[in-house]
């Protein structure tokens, strides 16, 4: 039996093997350069057709490992679209150092004349940027790219970080053909695994002694994929790379001879409690002198808590501006961004958290990865980007504040943080999940007053009401542009509509609802066919296409907040016609109360009355409802399209 074992591992290190040197660069055929779509996906802009990654360590003159990261692709260009594909962006960590990524065996291949012509890439395609004192950014652009070109590239970096460990990815918005990936690592240092997605990935033998080198062993794993289909943009999804196949490696402990066991971030306790007792976070909440006296001044006489809470959260909305810049760690530090008056996230929210606490409010900072980040699956450093304040309630209860948007309030953080859950830190460095999600219902009540005339020219007057993250939504758009873009893109979503006279009250005052009233035309809405004219009854706000198309889906479902939307109109017809049909009221729901829709229409004299509610009751699905879902969906949007029907007296 044992030995049966030992033939099938090395059989599948000699496949891996076999498929690992299969992929040599500067070995482009005809054939390759020949083919227009790919055989699996012709929707396909570009593929790769071999995607290699290594990572193993070097061990220096000095004793010092450095970790080595190569990298080498092989992609096809099928379409104009695919052309992004020959530009490549490679951010790394220097910390400080002069650490350095370079390239190597970088050309374009084409097919001239029945042969393969190869363009190297020359220096003025290579670039390298400074993004911050800690990140640098590689970029390359191959040269003479056309339609059925086939790009390649291979890179390599060497750093002494052990814990900044690439990520690699399987899976792209683009087919992969053949992909292996290649994880050597000393026995001194220990790692934790995270590999996700849905794709089906081959994994050799966990643990594979492949070398004695320097008086320390290596263990070795590979990992091989092939027809790794693309990954689809689907909508209602917060971030598609939550779903995308990827493998994450976190080093865990270190156990050099002589220096015993040193452990990192294993579980969310440490990491919090790494993350506390920086000197950019930890420290930047224990400062105060720079604040005390305005805050004296702010409180005095207020003895209400949350008269205090809500005095504190405005003062720091008001004076400070967020420079757009993520990180749980402050940037230029809390007393610097006060005086300043502009900050990055941590600079804003710990500031908030210490005023709070300087008025013996129970408040903690709470770390978040934002959307664009992604889901924080795993305990690492690296899953969160961003903070906000805690308040802690009694109840179990408690309050989200972050003061990096002027519209936010308290409960009503910004999109880009509803993700899931962020995990606050106590000062005693204890740690706690919070869901971050809204429970409530946004609202939105639309108010239609309308008369056709036997032109077929639909014209009236709306009025619409937001409130809660429908109303932070709305001022989050209207005040990032001036009101003529807006009203520019408000009859651009709408074809036909012509906006008059619009008004909107308390866009800037957060206590009370958004609204916004306008008159309008719109002589795109109805139809006439002999004597008879036909039209929606819900006019330039009926729903014509299903967002959800595909038969099946493994994502959940992504609404970033529940919300109920209110339509009520009142249709006058037009003199000389009166009605022949009016749609079927409907009342439906999916189950576990996910959704509901109610659509109710009577007519009375030359008017119609029609009253829609929609609501989805959740902020995020499992995809085990999305045919329940789809299928709700799409009988709310056969039942907007249905048409009444007039016909002339």
């Amino acid at each position: 039996m044992t030995q049966k074992i030992s033939s099938v591992i090395a059989l599948l290190l000699l496949c891996s093997a076999a498929f690992s040197q299969n992929f040599n660069l500067n070995r482009v055929t005809v054939e390759e350069l020949a083919e227009k779509v790919h055989p699996l996906d012709s929707s396909a802009s570009a593929a790769y057709l071999h995607k290699t990654g290594k990572v193993f360590f070097e061990l220096t003159s000095e004793g010092r490992f450095v970790l080595v990261n190569e990298v080498t692709a092989k992609i096809k260009i099928y379409k104009k679209d695919g052309y992004s594909y020959a530009n490549l962006e490679v951010p790394y960590y220097t910390g400080g150092q002069a650490i350095r990524l370079f390239f190597d065996d970088a050309a374009t291949f084409n097919l001239v004349d029945g042969k393969v012509v190869r363009t190297k890439l020359k220096s003025d395609g290579e670039f390298q940027e400074k993004i911050n004192d800690n990140y640098n950014v590689k970029k390359i652009t191959l040269p003479n790219v056309k339609e059925g070109s086939i790009v390649e590239y291979k890179y390599t970096l060497k750093t002494p970080y052990a814990t900044y460990f690439p990520d690699w990815y399987f899976q792209h918005e683009i087919p992969v053909n053949n992909v292996f990936y290649e994880v050597t690592i000393p026995e001194y240092f220990k790692y934790q695994v995270f590999l996700k997605g849905f794709e089906d990935i081959k994994v050799s033998p966990e643990k594979v002694v492949v070398a004695f080198t320097k008086n320390y062993n290596n263990s070795q794993i590979q990992y091989t994929g092939k027809d790794i289909k693309a990954i689809k943009e689907e909508p209602y999804v917060n971030n598609m790379d939550n779903y995308t196949s990827m493998i994450q490696y976190e080093l865990a402990t270190t156990n050099f001879p002589e220096q015993g066991v040193k452990s990192f971030a294993t579980d969310w306790a440490s990491v919090a409690k790494t993350i506390y007792e920086s000197d950019y976070f930890g420290d930047e909440l224990n400062k105060k002198s720079y604040f005390e006296k305005d805050i004296d001044v702010l409180l005095n006489g207020i003895a209400s808590r949350d008269e205090k809470i809500m005095l504190i959260f405005n003062f720091v909305k008001n004076r400070m501006n967020w420079n757009e810049k993520y990180g749980y760690y402050t940037d230029l530090g809390v007393k610097k961004a006060y005086a300043e008056k502009v900050g990055n996230v941590a600079d804003i929210n710990l500031m908030l958290v210490a005023m709070l606490r300087y008025a013996k409010i129970n408040s903690n900072p709470i770390l978040v990865s934002t959307r664009s980040n992604g889901i924080s699956l795993f305990p690492t450093r690296g899953a969160f980007n961003y903070v906000i304040a805690g308040i802690e309630l009694e109840d179990n209860k408690g309050i989200l504040l972050d003061a990096t948007s002027k519209n936010s309030m308290p409960n009503i953080i910004p999109i880009r943080a509803l993700n899931w859950t962020g995990r606050m830190i106590r000062e005693d460095k204890t740690s706690k999940e919070i869901d971050l999600m809204p429970q409530t219902n946004a609202r939105e009540a639309v108010a239609v007053m309308a008369k056709i005339d036997t032109d077929g020219m639909v014209s009236g007057s709306v009025r619409d009401q937001y409130v809660d993250y429908k109303s932070f939504v709305f001022r989050e758009n209207y005040q990032s542009m001036s009101k003529e873009t807006y009203l520019e893109r408000l009859e651009n979503r709408y074809p036909g509509l012509q906006v008059e006279k619009y008004e909107v009250s308390n866009a800037t005052d957060l206590d009370q609802p958004v609204v916004e009233v306008f008159e309008f035309k719109n002589d795109n809405l109805t139809e006439r066919i002999g004597g008879k004219m036909y039209f929606s009854p819900m006019l330039f706000y009926t729903s014509t296409v299903n967002p959800f198309k595909l038969e099946t889906r493994n994502f959940p479902l992504d609404f970033s907040f529940p919300y109920q939307e209110r339509y009520n109109f009142t249709i006058a017809i037009p003199e000389g016609y009166e009605i022949e049909s009016l749609p079927q009221p409907i009342n439906i729901a999916v189950e576990k109360n996910i959704g509901t829709f109610k659509y109710l229409i009577a007519s009375t004299g030359n008017q119609i009355q029609l009253s829609v509610v929609m609501e989805i009751n959740y902020s995020g699905v499992p995809a085990d409802y999305y045919s329940s879902l789809k299928r709700f969906f799409g009988q709310l949007v056969d039942k907007q399209k249905e048409k009444i029907v007039l016909k002339k007296i």
